[in-house]
């Protein structure tokens, strides 16, 4: 990225240095052969922080930091966008008609969480270790091709040849849910219909896995008393977000931005 190319930004005569923009677009993502849009991203975020904190000082504001966390508290900056955002917005109240409807247009949305009956086989590794991944992945590949898909040898060959203490049950996890294994399993593990092996072994922090799922339990409907405070809450979030970009596009309506634009990237 050059100067010529990604200038400053000047916000109201406030320069936002194009290094502060550098340093913020490596927050947001963009394809690796279009940078430009990871800086216009950053531009408008930085452009939009600067008409709040304007809109702040202009108004009198003072900042008092809240605790997000034991010893961790909000930046002055951030607290007086919160106090800004606090007086500015109105948000009518959620009502329980709307959060009835909401519920009542598509009620197989709101379920339980879904149970999964799986077995696997590891061949365990340091993924950090190239040479020792490398190894146990070939394992595994070598071992996947030995199945070729033979449900009634997975049990068998989990048996013999996992590194996983579910091997004395033939690789059976028993029913797991959502959370109960490391992301990258459960990400695989979505991709499966019943009776299906993963086409490839997926690498996670323990090593290799070969997945079988073999049954499914859908997560049931819940009822509307169940799911009215979550729908209420959603709700809530969409009717703040609204009136927080309609509250920003006020401010930029006002105001005189050279180098970035808000409009959708």
């Amino acid at each position: 990225m050059t100067m010529a190319l990604f200038p400053d930004v000047v916000v109201n005569g406030e320069t936002i240095p194009s290094a502060a923009i550098a340093a913020e677009a490596q927050n947001h993502g963009a394809p690796k052969d279009k940078p430009g849009i990871a800086w216009r991203k950053a531009a408008q975020a930085l452009t939009i922080r600067a008409l709040l904190l304007q809109e702040a000082r202009a108004r009198g504001l003072t900042p008092d930091p809240l605790e997000l966390a034991p010893g961790r508290f909000e930046t002055e900056d951030e607290a007086l966008i919160r106090a800004l955002l606090d007086a500015a917005l109105t948000i009518a109240p959620v009502t329980d008609e709307a959060v009835r409807a909401q519920w009542a247009s598509d009620p197989g949305r709101y379920r339980s969480a879904p149970l999964w009956d799986v077995s696997h086989i590891l061949c365990a590794c340091d993924p950090r270790d190239p040479d020792a991944r490398a190894a146990a992945e070939s394992r595994a590949r070598a071992l996947m091709a030995r199945l070729d898909g033979d449900a009634k040898g997975f049990a068998a060959t989990a048996a013999r040849d996992s590194d996983c203490g579910s091997k004395s049950a033939g690789g059976h996890l028993g029913q797991i849910g959502p959370g109960d294994t490391v992301p990258e399993f459960e990400a695989a593990l979505r991709t499966l219909s019943e009776g299906a092996t993963t086409p490839a072994p997926v690498l996670s922090r323990h090593g290799w896995h070969i997945i079988r799922l073999n049954a499914t339990a859908p997560g049931q409907v819940l009822p509307y008393d169940t799911v009215r405070p979550r729908i209420a809450q959603a709700l809530e979030k969409a009717a703040w977000a609204q009136a927080s970009r309609a509250f920003v596009e006020s401010l930029a309506n006002r105001a005189t931005i050279l180098g970035a634009s808000l409009a959708p990237i």
